[in-house]
């Protein structure tokens, strides 16, 4: 059996997963990446059970966990009288209940683990200042041009350049970001600067009548990352971040809690961010070529999956190439088999929670309390994470 050769345009976190594990099993790979240097917006994630299954099998969970902080329990507050519920336990209880801890994570901490961790394999895997432009497809290969003129030619073209995906769009067709009407306010807070009583290794979401706030630890406990979203915005179009003031996140957040205004009061700066979507597709793969991650399943940040689903697709994806590596045509299909209905199914999970996080009921203390004993009650909760942390990529689609 041949092993194809694989192009991935995108140099995230999917793009580098599908070449680490890629490369793991003989796969010859080549990376492209619009930007001139590896980097990845926005702060903190929260990486669930099931993605660091992945990472321990990609062999970085080590590394990544002397990077992190550990995350020992979740909660929840009401926005403004600050009444807290426990939802769960994490630490030792994960690790107990599901295999794998629950962690919090700074993004270019995870980058910068995966890049290493290629260019270890194949020191020149990633390519640089390589915009894609056009894809074309024959029956036995693809081509990426770039907007510089340069072309690569492969035998599977993966398109994990997110959101914005130039291969989705030269696949199906562009479609316009779909501005969901909600903007997250984000921060990174020096944890020494906050009373102790808010520096805790606790992942806590406030929630509220049109709005929520989530924070939680970062860089071994030095940082606090803070994220406050607002429902009722106009955001007309691109960019779709824009730098933003304390006193303008003050205002935003009026008559919420005294410890979510003293969060702001220690941030140094605020960057604002329109959540935006796009509509779900019937299929991710046409011919030779195939999209991962936000290019295909973009979601709402309210299960903390979207990073975590985008390393469970490059496992699935690598998988299938190997089952069928001398029809990649067929191991495509095979992988948006095993992927469609999950992610999709996540991205939803993501949408109902932004009824449980931002209702009308929550401004009225007795009917706040009932809802939030009601909704996030141990029974509920578990239909709602437990097939999402149980979720084990390396045995997925195929059997053994």
């Amino acid at each position: 059996m041949s092993t194809p050769k694989v192009l991935i345009a995108g140099g995230g976190i999917g793009g580098l997963a599908t070449a680490l594990t890629l490369l793991q099993h003989g796969f010859d790979v080549a990376v492209y990446e619009q930007s001139n240097e590896l980097r990845e917006v926005g702060a903190g994630i929260q990486i669930s059970p099931n993605g660091n299954r992945v990472l321990h099998h990609l062999g970085v969970l080590e590394r990544l966990q002397s990077l992190s902080s550990p995350t020992q329990g979740k909660e929840i507050r009401l926005w403004n009288t600050g009444q807290s519920w426990k939802l769960f336990d994490l630490g030792q209880a994960a690790i107990d209940k599901y295999g794998f801890p629950y962690m919090t994570v700074f993004r270019p901490h995870l980058l910068q683990v995966l890049a290493d961790a290629v260019r270890a394999l194949q020191p020149d895997a990633i390519h640089l200042n390589a915009r894609c432009q056009s894809v074309t497809q024959t029956d036995i290969d693809v081509t990426l041009t770039f907007e510089d003129g340069r072309a690569a030619t492969g035998d599977v073209l993966v398109g994990a350049d997110g959101l914005h995906s130039k291969i989705r769009t030269a696949l199906f067709g562009a479609q316009a970001p779909d501005f969901s009407g909600m903007v997250a306010w984000r921060a990174l807070i020096p944890m020494h600067k906050l009373p102790a009583h808010m520096a805790r290794p606790i992942a806590t979401n406030w929630v509220g009548p049109g709005g929520h706030v989530v924070h939680y630890p970062l860089n071994g406990g030095e940082v606090m990352n803070f994220v406050g979203i607002l429902e009722g915005n106009t955001w007309a179009s691109a960019p779709w971040s824009t730098p933003g003031t304390v006193q303008a996140c003050h205002e935003a957040f009026e008559g919420w809690h005294a410890d979510v205004h003293t969060m702001m009061d220690h941030a140094p700066s605020f960057s604002k961010w329109a959540l935006c979507g796009k509509p779900p597709l019937a299929h991710w793969s046409q011919g030779r070529a195939t999209l991962l991650g936000d290019a295909c399943h973009p979601t709402l940040p309210f299960l903390a999956q979207g990073a975590v689903f985008t390393l469970e697709d490059a496992i699935v994806l690598q998988r299938c190439l190997r089952h069928d590596g001398d029809d990649v045509v067929r191991a495509l299909q095979r992988y948006e088999s095993a992927r469609l209905e999950r992610a999709y199914r996540m991205v939803q999970g993501a949408r109902d929670n932004t009824t449980r996080f931002h209702n009308q009921v929550l401004a009225h203390p007795q009917e706040a309390q009932d809802f939030i004993q009601r909704e996030w009650q141990q029974t509920a909760i578990g239909s709602r994470y437990d097939w999402l942390f149980t979720y084990d990529a390396m045995t997925a689609a195929i059997e053994r």
